[in-house]
């Protein structure tokens, strides 16, 4: 931890001049809180099956407390963000952390499926803003030159509780039991909560900013259809990351052994893509999105015509994650410069619009299945979504493409 001569230095220094080991410390505190919030959110899933039999509800009823998690972020994203508004930006982050410690606990002292999906929901209610505050931080810490790399840093977390989440959740369940899971999570989060206590920049740097200021960034309407292609186009990680345990065990008939390796891989993917993503959206203005989202099509078509094969299936598992999450940084960064009045809430907006992506690429691969065309036909649905999202984008910038985005039109138009 810092000592307090050293945290007093931190408060006056422009951002990039703390010391290395410091910023380094920083960093690895918003990521312990990022991995804190992606282990609760894939543990639950993990879990599923355990609290539907002990709360005495069927696995369709249980969904619902996943459902009231995603509903708490889309909703706490601009909720508490503008509530919040005027607040240093570290205050907010340990607030938040703390909201998501108290979230967990109620979780796991639930007494039936509508106290947990009410806890599940409190649980959810900070994920957005955190991911939003954690990049201003970030950002600050590493200078706005590199954001993008910013951001990334602060998703790290996320992908790493994706790779080890199921595995994690499996451990906990044979161990601890699904109550004492949630209360491990606490656990987790209360630890990601000293270290942003300890570790985070005391700056007047981070400091709030008016609710009007935050609200300016809403009415312009280049927001919106960026939020609306992150919610299309992202869908298809969804699409497949939802049915994975169905492709392995049915599509190419491998023991379930293989599925949490087919998760790892997914996740590792994720992983690398993040890292990518964050470097390209420092450097072009959209080449990431259209590269990223462009080669997810051709690894989608390939998963959906060869997935029942294992030596396509798993290579194809990390492709998706991989070209997917490439794209992921490049919209978090144009957000944030259409509207660099309200950079939190941006940060917040685009988690809830990834959380509707969520919500989005399940429906439509289950209404795909449930059409009776076939397992693979939820990667198709994925396909068709993430062709929308591109379509969205091609249109918003060739209809009325402003100076400063002139870049993209050209990329699209293959003149980079």
């Amino acid at each position: 931890m810092m000592g307090a001569a050293e945290m007093s230095e931190t408060s006056t220094l422009e951002p990039g001049e703390t010391g290395s080991r410091s910023n380094g410390l920083a960093l690895l505190a918003l990521a312990l809180g990022s991995f804190a919030i992606g282990t609760s959110e894939f543990a639950s899933m993990g879990i599923l099956q355990l609290f539907a039999e002990a709360l005495r509800i069927d696995v369709p009823v249980a969904t619902n407390a996943i459902t009231a998690y995603a509903l708490g972020v889309v909703v706490g994203a601009p909720v508490i963000t503008l509530a919040a508004a005027r607040l240093n930006r570290r205050a907010l982050l340990l607030g938040l952390m703390a909201l998501f410690v108290a979230g967990n606990l109620l979780s796991s002292m639930a007494a039936g499926i509508a106290s947990l999906a009410a806890a599940r929901f409190v649980s959810g209610l900070a994920q957005g803003s955190y991911f939003g505050a954690g990049a201003v931080v970030a950002t600050h810490i590493v200078g706005a030159a590199r954001a993008g790399k910013a951001f990334s840093l602060v998703v790290s977390g996320l992908t790493v509780a994706m790779i080890v989440g199921s595995p994690l959740a499996t451990f906990l369940r044979q161990h601890l039991g699904w109550r004492n899971t949630y209360l491990a999570v606490a656990g987790l989060g209360a630890l990601a909560l000293a270290a942003l206590w300890a570790w985070t920049p005391r700056s007047e740097a981070l400091r709030g900013s008016p609710v009007r200021q935050e609200l300016a960034a809403l009415a312009q309407p280049r927001v919106w259809t960026m939020m609306a292609v992150a919610a299309l186009a992202v869908s298809s990680i969804f699409a497949v990351y939802t049915f994975i345990g169905p492709f392995v065990t049915d599509a190419a008939l491998l023991p379930p052994a293989q599925v949490p390796v087919a998760l790892a891989l997914f996740g590792i993917g994720m992983s690398t893509g993040n890292i990518v993503g964050g470097r390209l959206a420092d450097r072009y203005r959209h080449r990431g999105l259209v590269v990223g989202f462009g080669l997810a099509l051709a690894v989608l078509a390939v998963l959906g015509l060869g997935g029942s094969d294992r030596w396509i299936l798993m290579p194809s598992l990390f492709g998706v994650g991989l070209t997917t999450m490439t794209a992921i940084p490049t919209i978090q960064v144009r957000l944030t410069k259409l509207a660099p009045s309200a950079p939190t809430l941006m940060g917040a907006m685009n988690m809830a619009a990834l959380n509707v992506a969520n919500a989005i690429g399940a429906w439509a691969g289950g209404a795909a299945i449930g059409s009776g065309l076939g397992l693979l036909s939820t990667v198709w649905a994925g396909f068709a979504l993430t062709v929308a999202g591109l379509a969205v984008f091609w249109f918003s910038v060739h209809r009325a493409p402003p100076p400063a985005e002139s870049e993209a039109a050209g990329i699209l138009s293959g003149a980079q």
